[in-house]
């Protein structure tokens, strides 16, 4: 594909560095204990990445498993030529049984019922069961083996693989240290009951990014690689496995104005920002409805412009945002500012921007909305 360059007419965009997102998936792989197959989670288009133009990627460095949210997402894959396994993690209505048949998409069986639903639609499907250790959210509880193994008994069902997700993997404090290693004895008692029963349990896969990094030596079969893939740490204290993963992601839009504002005056909605000294206010093409979070408003919340960091200035609007630039002279109208990524010497990394916010690094990337145009980027150095 070579190197896309951003045309001078986009307000703002997603740049994606496919290179950084092949380099990841090669360290994580490098993580996994032998045997171990990386499934590449693709749901909410990517974490905001396009998951047509990663996924693709993928399967050309040899990822053949790939986990979505929707049977709408795993369509969209196979729709675009996107080969290999693909797993349906979230809930899928026995109406769309169809639609996981016709796309040759495996999906999560959430509980008793939803197996029976999915039977009694009719369509010959592929199935992984879904097992409760604790997370409480979907899957058959971890003691209701028979319920599982009911499953293996449906006409239209052939079961895959046995899954599990841990709740707090991604801390390391000794009591959540704990509950992982009791949800791991859960689903390995979970096995080693369908095996003494004569089902083959398939698949086994429990670790998402953070257990991969912090369970490094569990049995599996996939290991399912989301926000790690992207070269995006989880907001936690330290990791067992320490991977020198790269941001495949950059944020960046372009300055519309700039002008002097005299002390004194009010910036933004709701004259929540005044100006104590004379500033330099540049005024960005990107807003909230793109994704960029209304709270890292008075937040502390930066952006980079000409490798200098400047800060929001007044509330984030839904198409602008305001910045003070006075500390840049040079800054005018036309130049990028960066809201993720890097600008000469400086970086502002996604943890950065979801600490200013509040929220989480996931949260930060699958907001990025629909309107910023992705610019994929491939087959040049990536920066560590």
């Amino acid at each position: 594909m070579g190197t896309t360059t951003q045309p001078e007419t986009l307000r703002a965009w997603a740049e994606v560095d496919l290179d950084a997102l092949a380099y990841n998936a090669s360290q994580l792989r490098s993580a996994l204990p032998g045997g171990c197959g990386l499934m590449a989670i693709m749901k909410a288009d990517a974490y905001g990445h396009g998951a047509e133009a990663s996924a693709k990627r993928l399967r050309r460095e040899g990822v053949g498993a790939f986990a979505v949210a929707t049977a709408h997402e795993g369509a969209g894959l196979r729709d675009a030529g996107v080969e290999g396994d693909i797993l349906v993690l979230g809930y899928t209505h026995p109406e769309e049984a169809a639609l996981l048949n016709g796309r040759s998409l495996a999906q999560l069986v959430a509980d008793g019922a939803h197996a029976k639903a999915l039977d009694d639609a009719g369509y010959k499907l592929e199935v992984h069961i879904a097992v409760d250790t604790g997370m409480h959210r979907l899957g058959f509880d971890h003691t209701d083996v028979d319920g599982m193994e009911r499953v293996y008994n449906y006409n239209n069902l052939a079961v895959r693989g046995v899954a599990t997700h841990f709740a707090v993997s991604d801390s390391l404090l000794d009591s959540d240290v704990a509950f992982t290693k009791l949800q791991i004895e859960r689903y390995n008692s979970v096995l080693e009951s369908l095996r003494l029963r004569g089902r083959d349990v398939g698949a086994r896969h429990a670790q998402a990014s953070s257990g991969i990094l912090n369970y490094p030596g569990m049995e599996c079969d996939y290991a399912r690689a989301g926000i790690a893939l992207y070269g995006v740490k989880a907001l936690h204290a330290g990791t067992v496995t320490d991977l020198p993963l790269r941001p495949v992601l950059s944020l960046r839009a372009r300055i519309a104005q700039v002008r002097r504002i005299g002390a004194g005056e009010s910036v933004s909605y709701g004259r929540a920002f005044y100006t104590e000294n004379p500033i330099r206010l540049a005024t960005v093409n990107i807003g909230y409805a793109d994704g960029v979070p209304r709270q890292m408003s008075g937040n502390g919340g930066v952006c980079l412009v000409r490798g200098e960091r400047v800060p929001i200035t007044g509330r984030i609007c839904m198409d602008m945002l305001m910045l003070d630039v006075t500390g840049v002279d040079t800054a005018e109208p036309g130049d990028i500012v960066t809201l993720i990524g890097l600008d000469g010497g400086e970086e502002i990394r996604c943890e950065d921007v979801a600490r200013s916010s509040g929220t989480i690094t996931n949260d930060i990337l699958c907001r990025l909305g629909k309107r910023l145009p992705r610019v994929y980027i491939e087959n040049v150095e990536c920066k560590t």
